[in-house]
């Protein structure tokens, strides 16, 4: 059975970035964003859509998110669809899809002119630990198989 995992996405960040640092010492970092769909509906009326989604990047990179961007940044992220589920303090069962990021690009905050906008790409890190590593972050229940992927920046 074929199967390919491989999400483009390009909006804008909705809160600051959140920083924080594994058991293990590896920087972990969410991004919040807003994705918009403008379309018309068969009555030519004009609607939008939004789409909330949470993109988490790692190591390296995930310090570089947390220096440079901040609410309202327009990001471009490349990576892939990644669940994963927990219990709560209540002890309810919870889960999430987030897209795992592979690659930032920062676009530039809405409203600056392109001379006085930063554009800058950090490709994704991946060392040997780290899979290990990120795989106790989430959780037991996700698939063993994301620490043998290859990765290119």
């Amino acid at each position: 059975m074929a199967s390919y995992n491989k999400v483009l996405l390009m909006g804008n960040l909705t809160k600051d970035p959140e920083l924080r640092y594994t058991p293990q010492g590896t920087a972990v970092v969410n991004l919040r964003m807003a994705v918009n769909r403008k379309y018309r509906t068969k009555e030519q009326e004009l609607k939008e859509e939004v789409c909330f989604i949470t993109a988490v990047v790692w190591n390296k990179q995930a310090e570089t998110c947390n220096q440079y961007l901040h609410k309202g940044s327009s990001v471009f992220v490349e990576g892939r669809l990644q669940s994963r589920s927990w219990e709560d303090n209540t002890g309810a069962k919870r889960s999430v899809i987030e897209v795992r990021a592979e690659r930032v690009q920062f676009m530039g905050a809405p409203g600056q002119s392109k001379a006085s906008s930063q554009t800058a790409q950090v490709g994704a890190e991946t060392l040997a630990d780290d899979a290990s590593s990120e795989s106790s972050w989430l959780s037991e229940g996700l698939d063993e198989t994301q620490g043998s992927e290859e990765q290119s920046n």
